[in-house]
């Protein structure tokens, strides 16, 4: 009778352990980067953009409304993101500094991490920066040490950047104002076979935990997809943004500095429209991308098993204050979209006002899979608010940009921005969210709102100390750059 008993008890011991062994396994994460994408996007408000995939992304996971980058300038925002450290501490605010063979040679990287915890974990496209298009199909600034498996594809938009109509041909073509609607299919450019590599690696990866990163190398200029992605965006639809010219008065002058000559690099109204068309075209075209990943996951059965995280690497002026691209304080430029999927989360399909760093990724993604991150990461993880988007929140969010000699620094709260330029010395912002959220009324000099200048002076600091310093970017190596 005795072991009777205990045969039963050993067959029920047996047969729970399969569905506990299961329910155990380390979930998967599909980390999907864009590169130079604003908030334009259906999910997020927008009136015209058409982004029905990423819009079903978050539709199942949490929108962050108020997410921001550390730097809006692709390697150092990129460097923050994959180490878990800030700008001030990686020191790289440039796009030729190589974190690992100078200021970081031992830092354990996001995808080390997973490593580290048996995950399979590969590149596909630009996750690290490299620049675009100049470097297409090279490992450019790429870690090696983060992958056992990078590939770097190469499409048919750089072979025919010769049909390029571009207004600002002075420029660089990693920073001109320049576009081609073109002829072929999604598959021959060049994140048409981003998205077909990374489902060749899901589909043979997909047996063990996996960590795949897909690199999108769109919108970023020049401004490349299919014509099909064109039609979408009737010329007659597209606007220039309507403000109040007299709002430019109260703007330091080195706020607007990031587009030269200003505004809109010179262009013609009609030609600064047409560029936004076909940067809107190129966000549909990567939207169609990000969709087939999501088919692919569904296809193999591996939807409740994977984590998807969505990000740009900063966001995106479109003709705002005059200005086009990035390297701005202002919300457009230090704004990014931000979407979290994750099987375990309480809520879906919700979206979070509370303010959300890119920074914050690293603990993010350790805490959802169980592993231990290293203790200098400087962000927090974000997983409260998966499961309640509303809970109790007091980190602000840091952006920080470099003029010439000196840095732009600025922090953002749910209701305020706040900027000092030169620590104050070349200019100070602070826009009230709540009734300025195009950031038309710089109130740094009004005194009614003395108590909330001190409050975000102080917010700062503390991230910034006063008399504190970063040394300055190599003015050469600045002149070079391709964005």
């Amino acid at each position: 009778m005795k072991q009777h008993r205990l045969g039963l008890l050993f067959s029920l011991l047996l047969f729970a352990a399969v569905p506990l062994a299961e329910a155990a396994a380390p979930p998967n994460v599909l980390f999907i980067a864009v590169d130079d994408m604003s908030n334009a996007l259906g999910c997020y408000g927008h009136p015209l953009v058409k982004s029905p995939h990423i819009d079903r992304l978050a539709a199942r996971g949490t929108r962050f409304d108020r997410a921001y980058c550390q730097f809006p300038l692709c390697s150092p925002s990129r460097v923050s993101i994959m180490t878990g450290l800030r700008p001030s501490t990686t020191q790289v605010f440039d796009l030729q500094k190589d974190f690992r063979k100078t200021s970081l040679p031992d830092v354990v990287t996001l995808p080390q991490l997973f490593t580290k915890a048996g995950y399979f974990a590969a590149r596909v496209g630009k996750i690290y920066h490299y620049g675009n298009p100049g470097q297409i199909g090279t490992p450019g600034l790429d870690d090696s040490a983060s992958w056992s498996v990078a590939i770097n594809p190469s499409g048919r938009d750089k072979d025919e950047e010769g049909k390029l109509t571009n207004y600002t041909p002075k420029r660089g073509l990693g920073s001109a104002l320049a576009f081609l609607a073109a002829d072929g299919t999604d598959e021959e450019q060049t994140d048409g076979k981003v998205a077909a590599e990374t489902i060749k690696l899901i589909e043979q990866h997909k047996e063990r935990p996996f960590f795949i990163a897909a690199g999108f190398y769109r919108p970023h200029c020049p401004y490349i997809a299919p014509k099909k992605y064109f039609d979408l965006y009737p010329l007659e639809k597209i606007s220039l943004p309507n403000e109040p010219k007299e709002h430019l008065a109260a703007i330091p002058k080195t706020a607007l500095g990031s587009t030269q000559p200003w505004p809109y690099f010179g262009v013609s109204e009609e030609q600064a429209r047409e560029s936004i068309r076909a940067y809107y075209a190129t966000i549909s075209f990567v939207d169609t991308q990000v969709g087939k990943l999501l088919d692919a996951l569904d296809r193999l059965k591996l939807t409740e098993k994977t984590i998807v995280i969505f990000w740009s690497d900063h966001g995106y002026h479109l003709g705002e204050h005059g200005l086009f691209m990035k390297q701005s304080n202002f919300e457009e430029s230090a704004r990014v979209p931000l979407i979290i999927a994750a099987p375990a989360q309480k809520m879906k399909g919700t979206a979070s006002k509370r303010t959300a760093e890119l920074v914050d990724l690293y603990p993010t993604l350790a805490e959802l899979c169980g592993l231990t991150p290293p203790k200098n990461l400087q962000g927090d993880s974000l997983r409260p608010l998966l499961d309640d988007p509303a809970a109790a929140w007091s980190s602000p969010a840091y952006t920080q940009v470099w003029r010439a000699a000196f840095p732009g620094y600025s922090v953002r709260t749910e209701r305020w921005r706040y900027t000092e330029w030169d620590h104050g010395k070349q200019g100070v912002e602070l826009y009230n969210h709540d009734s300025d959220p195009h950031e038309f009324r710089n109130l740094a000099d009004d005194p009614k709102h003395a108590g909330a200048l001190k409050e975000m002076k102080a917010l700062l600091q503390k991230n910034w100390p006063a008399g504190s310093w970063t040394p300055t970017p190599d003015k050469k190596k600045e002149k070079k750059k391709n964005p």
